[in-house]
């Protein structure tokens, strides 16, 4: 059972410091924050009727089997606080602080697009010219699109270019390091990247289309990527503790942490490697991600550009297809502009956002685990309703309940019946626990925990996803859609 903090604990806490005077970042006020946003980690859903209570980022560690944890937050365009929490590493005996490196996973692409928006703005590259015309020694093949609507760099950076593969698995330590022409011609471990879809109708999110933005700066500026997005993004935002170098260099390993796998065991080599540096290749920390926030928050403002001025930075966060910037994730407008992404690594979890405003506030969630996805985002409501975001509230949901005898019906194996290639083969078990629906993911070890809304409708309260099952003419589950996307049948 979960271990909940009353709410009246955290509203004596907050009496108590603040009767305190003195200056609003004083040491006590930053502790109180802390422990609010520590103690009251909230669901996406919660039950009409049951008392929303916050929950110990502590206890939910522990049920996600997550090992170490990494937060700061952003306030009023300055950091308020940073802290770590758990094991980094068990082999080393090492346990996560400030200064702990994290895989960013997808948090790569917006950082590394500043890197061909820096050269556009120096004039090497054109958003809306064909990106094959920077190519050298690899080229996006010929497709029935290729004359009448090529793809551009504004397609690579928005996830429209009609591109295929949407994430790489990475490479174990022991596996052979291709390099990008070779990941791109479908020579690694990951299918080639080609147009199978129109350019510039569709959103798709395409980890593939980033790798070819990849090549793209790299063939346009003469520099491998580590290097170049070191020196000219990098540097000047001062994220010291970052890197693109894969493998990692020897020299950062002490301070790197491990992967987890859903169960909290050790990955096999500590992680993960990434050929596909943009797309997923970053290692940093917290802190740092929020350097790269108050850089495009001082720049959108028109008061310091480190990489890209005022007018390319309006033009990244300006909304395109699926409210997608060039780079990042765009929600809001106005003061409450928000730009944001997740990141999924073998092993790592993570969430960034921050108000796109000048002196903003803004929070980075890295964890060393495939289960922090659930956790990371019960971090990112209790921050919000500490600092008054608004940006993620539980939302309340009625619950049925459904007989142990027709429980029976819903349980099993169900396999992937889409067309994705990537999916194929894909199976999931589904069970019941204490009235709770189980979907376990076997290959990638997560878990979602459904409650039902209906005999039809699941949600996982802790993610907010949706299964909508499909009856038989018996009236039997057979088969369902899972987050409006994802179909399977039952076996």
């Amino acid at each position: 059972m979960y271990k909940y903090v009353p709410v009246f604990f955290l509203l004596v806490l907050m009496v108590l410091w603040g009767c305190q005077s003195g200056p609003v970042n004083t040491q006590k006020n930053i502790e109180l924050a802390m422990a609010s946003v520590e103690q009251g980690l909230l669901p996406g859903l919660v039950i009409k009727g049951e008392e929303n209570e916050g929950m110990s980022l502590e206890d939910r560690m522990a049920h996600y089997n997550v090992a170490g944890v990494s937060i700061a937050v952003l306030k009023d365009g300055a950091i308020h606080w940073a802290k770590g929490y758990g094991v980094a590493d068990s082999a080393q005996g090492t346990m996560v602080d400030t200064n702990t490196l994290f895989q960013a996973g997808s948090i790569s692409k917006p950082v590394a697009a500043l890197a061909a928006l820096r050269l556009v703005e120096e004039g090497k590259l054109d958003l809306d010219a064909p990106v094959n015309t920077y190519l050298k020694t690899w080229k996006i093949p010929a497709h029935q699109w290729s004359e009448s609507n090529p793809v551009t760099l504004r397609h690579l950076l928005t996830h429209t270019g009609g591109l295929t593969v949407h994430g790489f698995p990475g490479y174990t330590y022991a596996d052979t390091f291709p390099s990008i022409d070779a990941v791109l011609q479908g020579e690694g471990n990951t299918p080639a990247v080609f147009v199978d879809t129109e350019p510039g109708t569709n959103w798709r999110y395409s980890g593939g289309g980033y790798t070819i933005m990849e090549k793209v700066v790299e063939d346009v500026s003469g520099m491998p990527l580590e290097e170049y997005t070191q020196g000219y993004v990098l540097e000047p935002l001062g994220m010291t503790k970052s890197t693109y170098t894969q493998p990692l260099d020897k020299s950062f390993h002490k301070q790197a942490s491990a992967a987890y796998d859903a169960q909290g065991q050790y990955y096999s080599g500590g992680w993960h490697n990434y050929p596909e540096q943009a797309a997923a290749g970053l290692w940093t920390t917290p802190q740092d991600l929020l350097r790269y926030a108050q850089g495009i928050q001082q720049a959108f403002a028109g008061n310091s550009f480190h990489v890209i001025n005022q007018e390319t930075t309006t033009a990244m966060l300006t909304k395109h297809n699926n409210d997608w910037g060039l780079g990042p994730s765009l929600m809001g407008s106005g003061d409450s502009l928000i730009f944001r992404h997740g990141g999924k690594n073998a092993g790592f979890s993570n969430v960034f956002l921050a108000f796109a405003k000048n002196e903003g506030d803004g929070l980075v969630v890295m964890t060393n685990s495939d289960q922090g996805t659930g956790l990371m985002q019960e971090v990112l409501r209790s921050a919000s309703a500490y600092y008054g975001w608004g940006v993620a509230e539980p939302s309340q949901i009625d619950t049925v309940n459904i007989s142990q005898t027709k429980q029976s019906a819903y349980a099993g194996d169900y396999v992937f019946s889409g067309e994705m290639k990537e999916m194929q083969g894909y199976q999931v078990k589904l069970q019941w626990e204490e009235g709770i629906l189980k979907i376990e993911h076997p290959q990638s070890g997560e878990v979602n925990y459904l409650w039902p809304t209906s005999l039809t409708t699941f949600i996982d309260k802790n993610t907010g996803d949706q299964v909508d099952f499909s009856l038989s003419e018996q009236g039997e589950p057979n088969a369902f859609i899972f987050a409006d996307f994802y179909p399977f049948a039952k076996k």
